[in-house]
C-alpha cells in the first residue's frame, strides 16, 4: 500500500459540528494547523478497553481519514472496528465538560465512563 492509498482508507467515525469546531479552536490555541484529531482503543480500564483522543502529527500504515469541517480524524486499523458508528461530541455544561464518545459497539461501559467492553 503506498503513502497515497492510505490517505483515501476512511472510517465510520463521525464528529460532530460542534466537536470540529472546538477542535478547531484548540488548534488555532496551539499555533499549529499540522496535527489531526487521533482516536483510537488500547486495552485497559476497568471494562477491557479505554479511549484514546488526542492531536497527533504523524500518519501510520493502515490509518483511516475523514475530515468533518476542516478537521480530520484519524483511526488506526486496530481500533476501526471497535468505532464504527462512533459520533465524538463536545459537551460544555454545568455537569461536564469535555469530548464525549457515543459507540453503539460498546456492550457495556464502567462508571467513569472511560472504558467499555
Amino acid at each position: 500500500m503506498t503513502v497515497q492509498d492510505q490517505s483515501q482508507a476512511t472510517h465510520g467515525v463521525t464528529l460532530t459540528p460542534v466537536a470540529a469546531e472546538k477542535v478547531k479552536s484548540l488548534l488555532e490555541q496551539e499555533g499549529r494547523d499540522d496535527l489531526r484529531l487521533r482516536i483510537g482503543v488500547q486495552p485497559g480500564g476497568c471494562s477491557g478497553l479505554i479511549y484514546q483522543l488526542y492531536f497527533d502529527e504523524r500518519t501510520l500504515d493502515g490509518d483511516a481519514v475523514r475530515e468533518f469541517d476542516g478537521v480530520e480524524v484519524v483511526v488506526d486499523r486496530m481500533s476501526t472496528p471497535y468505532l464504527e458508528g462512533a459520533s465524538i461530541d463536545f459537551a460544555d455544561t454545568i455537569e461536564k465538560q469535555g469530548f464525549t464518545i457515543d459507540n453503539p459497539n460498546a456492550g457495556s461501559s464502567c462508571a467513569c465512563g472511560d472504558s467499555f467492553s
